[in-house]
């Protein structure tokens, strides 16, 4: 409005100046959207375990091999270091943190300061608030339907699911297997990512050492397996066949899914066919 009658643009206008009224109830009724978070150019976090961001997806509709159906995300706020933890339930939540957060603090000697989580009645219940007054610490919850407060763990939740989408199709494995892809996919990022302004990996942030990577292969690649369960006569095969699924955390192992028992097992004996293609319905039924 000021614009027109500063330069005489139309006719009939009084020649005053037009101030906003802020108060228009009406103008917000039509115009009002949600308030915009700043991102923090600087982080305030100096150490590892200091803020956790933590977030559950589900349900997935398609059960994995373990009856899973719902994935609950951890994201180290200084490090980027993630774990992901798979449950039949969202009840099972509260347990799981409680086990974890002991066992992580256990693992690095330091303490767990700051929770951020959303207002799920998995992150909010009389388990979780005794556990976190007891070991003192602090939750902060988002808004409701305000996912970008707590945008670290967002977009981790959709990294993995996108790199998880993109290694079933490329591997042509069936959905079922989900949950191999997305810990498979938290692992691989765990040691590949770089993370700004430090230019380290993850894993070198939150353990103080560079990853080793010679050892990885290509999800759901095919390979023959030395059996050594079994007792075999003289002529009997040797190997089983089977797909790659992951690495063993608590071991220097592959997660690999055997084709004639029909179970994954972890097993170091292993030979890699990476050359050989996958093709559609060849795998796991």
């Amino acid at each position: 409005m000021n614009k027109l009658v500063r330069g005489n643009l139309v006719r009939g206008l009084p020649s005053k100046l037009f101030e906003i009224n802020q108060t228009c109830v009406a103008c917000q009724k039509g115009k009002q959207h949600k308030a915009s978070c700043k991102f923090k150019a600087v982080s305030s976090i100096s150490q590892p375990l200091q803020m956790l961001h933590m977030d559950l997806f589900g349900l997935t509709f398609v059960k994995s091999l373990m009856k899973k159906m719902y994935c609950l995300v951890v994201t180290d706020d200084f490090s980027r270091f993630s774990w992901v933890f798979f449950l039949v339930i969202k009840d099972e939540t509260s347990e799981i943190l409680k086990t974890f957060i002991t066992g992580i603090e256990n693992l690095i000697d330091l303490k767990v300061k700051v929770i951020r989580c959303d207002n799920g009645n998995e992150f909010k219940n009389r388990t979780m608030n005794h556990f976190c007054e007891m070991k003192g610490i602090k939750r902060e919850f988002r808004v409701a339907r305000t996912p970008q407060q707590n945008g670290v763990a967002e977009k981790k939740k959709r990294t993995l699911i996108e790199a998880a989408r993109t290694m079933l199709a490329d591997s042509k494995l069936p959905t079922t297997f989900w949950a191999k892809a997305v810990n498979t996919a938290c692992y691989v990022q765990n040691r590949v990512l770089v993370i700004k302004p430090h230019n380290k990996t993850p894993y070198e942030l939150f353990l103080g050492r560079k990853p080793a990577l010679s050892f990885m292969r290509p999800f759901g690649c095919s390979f023959t397996i030395l059996n050594t369960i079994d007792h075999l006569v003289k002529f009997d095969g040797k190997a089983d066949e089977g797909f790659f699924v992951g690495y063993s955390t608590n071991s220097k192992a592959f997660r690999v899914f055997n084709s004639r028992t029909r179970i994954v097992e972890e097993n170091l004996h292993v030979k890699f066919s990476e050359d050989t293609p996958n093709i559609a319905g060849s795998g796991p039924n």
